[in-house]
């Protein structure tokens, strides 16, 4: 984890729409399409399908606005701040090193070789920490270009 791989700060709020129409008015901030979709999260108390909504800012500093999920770690906080979000060349390793310095693993997706495509580690003080796979790098890199998904 270096300085240089961060490369979002993530908030979750309940209204993703009035929180952009929020930052566009008073910052200018600029956004990507949203998007929306079902993905396998491991979690503490096991597997869940979870419907993950949100959005990321076209300007920079990068925001990601993620929609609550109700009974899971995406929750708003009363900081504001959710979780920092930092590529990562090995996820996996990168979870290892927080966890053997006390920090806890929240949730991961998983790839189909049994790697963790992203992971959400929660230390006792601070944001999460979420490490994101290098190998998404060129898909979000396209989608901040262009602001569309598809």
């Amino acid at each position: 984890m270096k300085p240089e791989e961060l490369y979002h700060t993530g908030l979750v709020v309940d209204d993703i729409e009035a929180t952009m129409r929020l930052f566009t008015d008073v910052a200018g901030y600029e956004w990507c399409d949203q998007f929306a979709g079902e993905q396998v999260v491991q979690l503490p108390g096991g597997e869940r399908t979870l419907t993950m909504r949100g959005v990321y800012s076209l300007s920079e500093p990068r925001l990601e606005l993620v929609g609550t999920i109700p009974d899971t770690l995406w929750q708003p906080t009363n900081a504001g701040v959710h979780h920092l979000g930092y590529w990562s060349d090995e996820v996996d390793r990168d979870v290892a090193t927080l966890v053997a310095n006390g920090v806890q693993l929240e949730a991961r997706s998983l790839l189909p070789d049994g790697s963790s495509l992203w992971a959400y580690c929660r230390a006792a003080s601070g944001p999460r920490i979420e490490f994101v796979s290098r190998v998404l790098e060129p898909v979000m890199s396209e989608w901040w270009a262009t602001g569309r998904t598809g």
